[in-house]
């Protein structure tokens, strides 16, 4: 759990998970609307410019924020490109405008595998409905595709803290504890995880790191 206690003069600043996810709607980048912990995006830094993707498919375009932000850290390495995917069109002209994004409006469900053929290494973030349907069906479909030393990365298991686990049906968290113990490819990476305390992080439990 987040959770940051604070002495002061006449008590404690009490800063939970709720004050950091109201927080977290207003992050923008780049003037882009990019709902993400300000903590994942460090670690997704780390995470690029350690693996150095060819290919990062990320499932949940929204406005686009992240996936431009994405498509930068690629620029900063000098290679790689975006594959963003989502069912409705709400992107910002200027990141359709960036040469590194290809944007897909079919969903997940309808992304062409073979698309990501001929990348030498992939990276995949699922960051769509949060349902645990959807989360477990995108593992299904997309694990393959995720090259070793490489990473899974499921968004918002912190929806169970926030009180949501019944609206998305148990959520990425169910997904994540069903798909792991079945995949011993896979392993949940406490480097990441842990990176700031045990799971601060809204993908809670989700760096998941391809072995084998």
């Amino acid at each position: 759990m987040i959770r940051i206690n604070k002495k002061k003069k006449n008590g404690y600043i009490d800063i939970t998970v709720k004050s950091i996810n109201n927080g977290h709607h207003q992050v923008s980048y780049r003037g882009v609307k990019a709902i993400r912990c300000p903590f994942d995006y460090l670690i997704y830094q780390m995470i690029i410019s350690e693996i150095k993707p060819d290919l990062i498919i990320e499932i949940g375009t929204r406005k686009g924020g992240g996936a431009y932000y994405l498509a930068d850290l690629l620029e900063s390495i000098g290679h790689g490109v975006v594959h963003t995917i989502d069912i409705v069109d709400e992107v910002e002209p200027t990141v359709k405008a960036h040469n590194r994004i290809k944007f897909f409006t079919n969903g997940w469900a309808g992304y062409d595998l073979n698309l990501a053929s001929g990348f030498d290494k992939i990276m995949i973030i699922e960051d769509a409905s949060h349902l645990y349907e959807d989360t477990i069906g995108i593992l299904n479909k997309f694990h393959g595709l995720v090259t070793v030393g490489s990473y899974f990365i499921v968004e918002d298991g912190i929806v169970n803290e926030l009180g949501f686990e019944n609206k998305y049906n148990g959520g990425p968290l169910r997904a994540i504890r069903e798909f792991v113990p079945n995949h011993q490819e896979y392993i949940v990476d406490r480097k990441w995880c842990d990176m700031f305390g045990i799971n601060a992080t809204f993908n809670v439990d989700g760096y998941l790191k391809k072995i084998k």
